[in-house]
């Protein structure tokens, strides 16, 4: 971290990250119904959505983004990830969004440079 950097310039923000990948799934599945044929379509540009909002951030920062849709059925979804990291710079953050069709599961990894 650069000398006198305020470590909330520079650090993980894990609301910020929320709401950035809130706002880019609304923004891509609102008002969607579940389609097999456009779910490649649609995780991309969730990817891109967060990603591109994630950099213009401007915080010097690695990201990794994960996105899962899947149509809900009934059936069991269970997630895990495990990290080795400096927990005072780097972080995490999922969200579950859910319509009457289906889930996306979305994950943002933050890793301080």
């Amino acid at each position: 971290m650069e000398q006198g950097a305020n470590v909330d310039e520079v650090g993980f923000a894990p609301d910020d990250v929320s709401n950035i990948i809130k706002e880019s799934i609304d923004s891509v599945l609102q008002n969607q119904q579940y389609s097999e044929q456009k779910v490649s379509q649609w995780t991309s540009a969730c990817l891109e959505g967060c990603m591109k909002r994630l950099t213009s951030l401007n915080k010097p920062y690695k990201y990794v983004v994960t996105c899962i849709i899947m149509q809900k059925t009934g059936a069991g979804l269970h997630t895990a990830a495990s990290c080795y990291w400096d927990n005072t710079t780097d972080g995490s953050r999922t969200v579950r969004w859910e319509n009457k069709t289906m889930y996306c599961i979305t994950t943002v990894f933050g890793l301080a440079l």
